[in-house]
């Protein structure tokens, strides 16, 4: 089982991914509404990975424009983009 992130890293992680593309602010914050209690270092690593691009990188892979390649063609990157593309469960 990988580690929780603690609270300290959470907060800078959480510092690293605010974008100029309102569009992705929006795609990331939903996700850290959703899984920032109980969000993994492996998660944190392979969020951190995809801030390294650009934002239009980012968006092209947030909206299924593109996947990952190269050195962000992994699993674990792979899977934090999955829960960062899924939509919020609607409720009635």
């Amino acid at each position: 089982m990988d580690n929780l992130l603690d609270e300290r890293a959470l907060s800078k992680l959480k510092w690293r991914c605010r974008r100029g593309l309102l569009e992705n602010d929006l795609l990331i914050e939903r996700f850290f509404q959703r899984h920032e209690a109980t969000m993994t270092v492996a998660q944190g690593e392979a969020l951190s990975a995809l801030m390294e691009l650009s934002d239009n990188d980012l968006l092209d892979l947030l909206l299924r424009r593109k996947e990952p390649q190269g050195d962000l063609d992994r699993e674990d990157v792979r899977t934090l983009l999955e829960q960062l593309r899924t939509p919020p469960m609607q409720t009635n």
